[in-house]
């Protein structure tokens, strides 16, 4: 059984103090008081923390791996309540995101940086993982918040969106693509679902969900047999896969604008628009966020309004 903490603290200032009545004047009660509490301690824990000489009180070898015990946790409790304090005034401490991969990596460390010029005493720690992974991290409050792409990466129902407060903030377009070799060798200029189910594909999961939807989507129909050639938890390996000829797979058009425009990736055109990816703030219902999250939110969606993001990554194949 852990000891009363009131009395502990009692005891922390008797011996930093080495005396009741500075521990009394430390702790605004009367001297009395600080006695009572420490002979209960003593009573409780069955060991004698101080000898009493006179009027002082000297430490015995047990007071003293007491005080060395308490003594760290005395100092981050008192550090750690300071900060806390100047968080409500002033952002500071940690914020915790979940973001895509693909994303996180590209747009957030140079956000963190302008944002940590205006208050430097924020700290960041940065989950990189699909809607599976982030939502229920949120949920858990292991994460303040996160962004979420759902088309390119989800693999499941989440069955209580209603916890969730999801803020669209991006709109990501996404397509089916392959190589400039691939297409000339299979496609053939032939974009009929007949001809398109048929070839090799790069999925994201095993249940090929990410296919299915561009197929549902574009065709209203899709093929539960498709042809997988590689499953991989990976964006930028789904790219990969692709240009080295693997076969077909739904990607973010931005990512690969450059090949796009030189012909070494060929978007897989019908008569419907391309999907658009909705790139969302997801935070818990109920949470009423910190004055650092708050700022740092706002910071968030001013650079996405103001930098274009909001629609930069449609229409550019």
């Amino acid at each position: 059984m852990l000891p009363d903490f009131n009395r502990l603290k009692v005891f922390y200032y008797i011996f930093v103090q080495k005396s009741v009545a500075g521990a009394a004047r430390e702790l605004n009660v009367t001297p009395s008081a600080v006695s009572q509490a420490l002979n209960k301690l003593e009573c409780e824990i069955n060991v004698p923390l101080f000898t009493r000489l006179h009027k002082k009180l000297v430490p015995t070898f047990a007071g003293d791996q007491l005080f060395e015990i308490l003594k760290p946790f005395i100092r981050d409790l008192e550090a750690g309540i300071k900060q806390m304090r100047q968080a409500k005034q002033v952002p500071s401490g940690m914020i915790r995101i979940g973001s895509p991969i693909e994303f996180g990596k590209s747009y957030f460390p140079g956000l963190f940086a302008s944002f940590r010029k205006k208050y430097p005493k924020v700290v960041f720690t940065m989950k990189l993982g699909g809607p599976a992974e982030i939502f229920p991290m949120v949920k858990a409050g292991e994460l303040d918040f996160g962004l979420v792409d759902i088309f390119l990466t989800r693999d499941q129902v989440f069955e209580d969106f209603g916890v969730y407060s999801i803020e669209p903030l991006i709109d990501e377009e996404v397509i089916m693509a392959c190589s400039k070799k691939y297409y000339e060798k299979e496609i053939k200029g032939d974009h009929s679902f007949e001809n398109l189910v048929s070839k090799e594909f790069i999925s994201y999961q095993k249940s090929s969900l990410t296919l299915k939807n561009w197929f549902k989507h574009h065709f209203n129909k899709f093929s539960a047999g498709l042809n997988r050639v590689l499953t991989v938890n990976s964006h930028q390996a789904v790219i990969t896969g692709i240009k080295t000829q693997l076969g077909m797979g739904v990607i973010a058009s931005h990512i690969v604008s450059r090949d796009i425009k030189r012909g070494k990736i060929i978007p897989i055109k019908t008569d419907k628009k391309n999907v658009i990816n909705k790139i969302s703030l997801v935070q818990l219902q109920d949470k009423v966020p910190s004055l650092t999250e708050k700022t740092f939110i706002n910071f968030l969606k001013t650079d996405i309004l103001l930098s274009g993001k909001s629609r930069k990554f449609v229409n550019i194949s």
